[in-house]
């Protein structure tokens, strides 16, 4: 359907079927999805059409790590390690680096809008009523957007900075402004054992910073804890100072630009480090503050609720009259990976057809539209040194769940196309299995150039391959991926 508009003094409206806030992955998906079935779309962003991923996250963070990474894969392959004879060319892996984030500039992105007949209103865009956004530009004008269908929101979410004394004034970095730096700090101290500070702390190091990472609950807390084991003492051996067990107490920045942070607990407790640049990565905040929530009775600033199918629910737990506010990606707090929030965004954008058309929803689990896989099956990989990759429920996670579970681990070393990739590879497989069903619902590798491995355990725990089944899936020799014959063997073996 075509959008209706009209224009007076300072102030336009426009009717289409669905409205975006935000011009994320997300949100391009979620229009993307509308638009081929017919409906009309229009996006609603504020920065730079692409979003975070685009421009301060997946891409350019990804673009900082690899020189490095091959680098160091080279080093690992006598016969490549003795033709490598330099260094790293910092200045060329920035540029890679500017080149792969555009540079900062959203032309692209926004020929792409075009050409996939989405319409793009830049400003802040703010819910005044249900079915409505209005739009304010830098000038103050605004635009009046009314959805027929649907309001999505796909904003997002920012960095989260924790209440120390002295860090605001301390100006520290953010993901954000890791990931753009224009110059390699001498010294940078990270707070924080997430993904973004091991991949940050990696990347730096790589780039010759030297880097104290500051842990309070371990490196990667969420992950099966040998894969935190094996980032930590793989950072360290890079040089890399690891303070696990520590919080930060105080910071100050000096009128030289030296930060100055004070520690309590765990093994630095008392102790002092000075930096040239503070990276703050202790998780994240919701983009919905200032987005008109309290107009249909949402809270601001809050993660925003949602049903399977994307539905934002009210403070009674249920979607607001009318079925017409969504929210999608990060903001809604139910996975904060881009490529989780693009499967969103597509189960979404057919739900939203679906409605509009007035057919019934496939909403089951597993079904068209349904985000089944955002609580059984989110792959991750975390780009450190060595690689994490995983998909589905850690051992702990699923013995939380219920789950009569059996975990089969396996060293990675041990399997023989790893002693072809690189010498003295250091890793390990684990393989979580539900008893009852006799499937995996859990896999998890930490070594060097796993996480193109990943995709066959996530078939696997989707698909809920039984486990007898896998025994035909023969890997071929001499690959990495012979670790899966070798945990099926072990899995048969009777449990000790």
């Amino acid at each position: 359907m075509t959008p209706d508009t009209s224009t007076t003094t300072n102030r336009t409206s426009a009717t289409f079927d669905v409205v975006v806030i935000g011009a994320g992955p997300v949100g391009e998906n979620v229009a993307d999805r509308v638009a081929q079935a017919g409906l009309s779309a229009a996006v609603v962003e504020r920065e730079l059409v692409g979003g975070e991923c685009s421009y301060w996250a997946c891409m350019p963070t990804k673009a900082l790590l690899r020189s490095a990474s091959a680098l160091r894969a080279a080093r690992r392959v006598p016969g490549a390690a003795e033709a490598v004879t330099g260094d790293l060319d910092v200045a060329a892996v920035l540029r890679r680096r500017d080149a792969f984030a555009s540079d900062w500039r959203d032309d692209g992105q926004v020929a792409w809008l075009d050409g996939a007949g989405i319409t793009l209103v830049r400003g802040h865009g703010r819910l005044t009523a249900p079915r409505t956004v209005e739009v304010t530009v830098a000038d103050g004008s605004t635009t009046t957007l009314t959805a027929r269908h649907a309001v999505v929101v796909a904003t997002g979410s920012s960095a989260r900075v924790p209440d120390i004394t002295g860090l605001r004034e301390a100006a520290p970095w953010t993901s954000r402004e890791s990931v753009a730096a224009g110059a390699v700090p001498a010294r940078l101290a990270v707070i924080g054992g997430g993904v973004v500070a091991a991949e940050m702390a990696t990347a730096y190091s790589g780039l010759g910073s030297q880097v104290t990472v500051l842990v309070r609950d371990g490196m990667l807390p969420r992950a099966e804890p040998f894969t935190g084991e094996h980032v930590t003492a793989a950072l360290r051996e890079n040089g890399v100072t690891v303070h696990l067990g520590t919080v930060v107490a105080a910071v100050q920045r000096d009128p030289t630009g030296t930060v100055h942070l004070v520690l309590a607990g765990g093994e630095a407790d008392g102790q002092r480090v000075e930096a040239d640049e503070l990276l703050v990565a202790v998780g994240r905040t919701p983009n919905s503050d200032d987005l008109g929530l309290q107009t249909v009775g949402l809270e601001p600033g809050s993660w925003l609720a949602v049903d399977d199918t994307l539905r934002v629910l009210g403070a009674d737990g249920k979607p607001l009259d009318g079925d017409w506010l969504y929210a999608a990606g990060d903001v809604n707090h139910r996975v904060l990976l881009t490529h989780q929030g693009k499967y969103q965004a597509r189960a979404l954008g057919d739900a939203i057809v679906a409605r509009a058309r007035g057919e019934a929803l496939d909403d089951a689990p597993w079904g068209r539209h349904a985000t089944t896989a955002d609580e059984r099956a989110v792959p991750q990989v975390v780009f450190t040194d060595p690689e994490v990759a995983s998909v589905g429920l850690t051992a702990a996670d699923a013995l939380a769940a219920g789950l009569d579970v059996r975990v089969v681990d396996h060293d990675l070393a041990a399997v023989a196309g790893s002693a072809l990739h690189a010498e003295g590879y250091r890793g390990r497989a684990r393989m979580v299995v539900d008893e009852d069903r006799k499937v995996v619902v859990g896999f998890t590798l930490v070594g060097p150039d796993v996480a193109e491995l990943l995709h066959a355990a996530t078939i696997a725990v989707v698909a809920e391959v039984p486990v007898d089944r896998l025994w035909h899936a023969v890997p071929a020799f001499p690959t990495v991926s012979e670790v899966w014959l070798r945990l099926l063997e072990a899995y048969a073996r009777p449990a000790a």
